[in-house]
């Protein structure tokens, strides 16, 4: 019997784990899968995006609605602490040059070896293939390979992620034995994910060509960023953050040329339509690629000849999209457990002891450093709220 049990072997739950032995408490951490951290592993193979150094104010607008929630966690561990931390471990960082911040090695296998190095040597049992199937009154039980088990703690911190990436552990199917719970839970959504567009074949050429310098704009929504042409749609970190108003079917328009005024843009096709054809206008004198004039067309032919409407369309270039990928493809989910299930120290209110952190919370953010950010921020928080509870409850 441990003092402290930890399901959910992710940033959170790591860090969770981390709080509690610093603390000096025995901690069990149980894990669906045969290793820790599928997920953040797979986060980072193209380069492991830790946070962004910008001011603080900046970083939490990022977290929208959720922004009261996060705030005293975030502001607890945020960006700068971050950097402190991955440091800590004997991982030098570099930031971008869009503030991100990321580990010289760029992937998180050194980082995550290194952490969990840390958390052995403070004495962490880690079980993995533990899958997590409800409560038995006072003890957690697992399905394993070595039969049903039951672990009883005196506290308990869940960290089991969303609904997206089932095959890496985060499968929402923890949901059931909460709602049996009659806590408050929101519906599972996509977030930070792409949109499925119906193509003609006028488009296959240009698949997998990138549409850089654009500002994309979806209801109240707006973002000035990058992103490919894809088969089956669009996607990429320039569209990540609309997907709130992308979800609930907000007309989506892309500006490609957000540098430039319409009235700048309306005088300069003025002065030159009636010299050329409009192909060239747009190759030559715009000098759009390729695959933005062929974007063009999709979705605006016959594009019009009067310079000011050919101005405002390219500034304001409809995108037909007929949804949005399914909500396992997607690299987080909104949805989860609300808040108000949670006391200030994120310990549920229907069950003392029992602490909740990351992605199973009811948040959301785009990519870019937001995501692993507030994980490792409600991991520490719920920890934290845990050592507290033990203390509070010492024999």
């Amino acid at each position: 019997m441990s003092d402290a049990l930890i399901i959910g072997g992710g940033p959170a739950g790591l860090m969770a784990a981390d709080a509690l032995l610093s603390a000096g408490y025995s901690v069990t951490l149980t894990d669906a899968k045969p290793s820790l951290a599928r997920k953040f592993l797979m986060a980072g193979k193209s380069g492991l995006n830790l946070t962004k150094m910008e001011p603080l104010d900046a970083f939490l607008a990022a977290y929208g609605t959720a922004r009261p929630q996060l705030e005293p966690m975030i502001r607890a561990f945020g960006p700068q602490q971050v950097q402190d931390w991955a440091q800590s471990l004997g991982q030098e960082t570099f930031t971008g040059s869009t503030g991100r911040l990321f580990p010289r090695a760029m992937k998180a296998s050194p980082l995550l070896r290194a952490w969990l190095r840390r958390l052995e040597g403070l004495g962490l049992d880690i079980r993995t293939r533990w899958r997590w199937s409800g409560w038995q009154e006072d003890s957690a039980c697992f399905d394993t390979p070595d039969g049903p088990q039951q672990i009883t703690a005196k506290a308990s911190v869940f960290a089991l992620g969303g609904a997206s990436w089932a095959r890496l552990g985060s499968d929402g199917t923890w949901v059931d034995a909460f709602a049996a719970l009659k806590t408050p839970l929101a519906p599972f959504a996509p977030s930070n994910c792409g949109v499925l567009v119906d193509w003609s074949p006028h488009m296959t050429p240009h698949f997998g060509s990138p549409l850089k310098n654009i500002r994309l704009t979806a209801g109240a929504l707006s973002n000035r960023g990058e992103v490919v042409i894809s088969a089956t749609g669009i996607e990429g970190g320039g569209l990540y953050p609309l997907t709130p108003a992308l979800r609930v079917g907000a007309p989506l328009q892309l500006d490609l040329f957000p540098e430039t005024s319409h009235a700048d843009l309306s005088a300069k096709l003025t002065r030159s339509r009636s010299k050329q054809s409009l192909s060239n206008t747009l190759r030559k004198l715009l000098k759009l690629p390729p695959q933005s004039i062929a974007l063009a067309m999709e979705m605006a032919r016959p594009l019009p000849k009067d310079p000011a409407q050919l101005a405002q369309q390219l500034k304001a270039l409809p995108l037909r999209y007929t949804g949005l990928p399914p909500m396992d493809q997607a690299i987080s989910t909104a949805g989860g457990l609300r808040f108000e299930a949670l006391n200030d120290d994120l310990m549920l209110t229907t069950r003392p002891g029992t602490f909740c952190a990351g992605e199973m919370l009811d948040w959301e953010a785009p990519t870019g450093g937001y995501l692993l950010t507030a994980c490792l921020a409600t991991g520490l928080w719920a920890g934290r709220g845990a050592v507290k509870y033990l203390q509070a409850n010492a024999d």
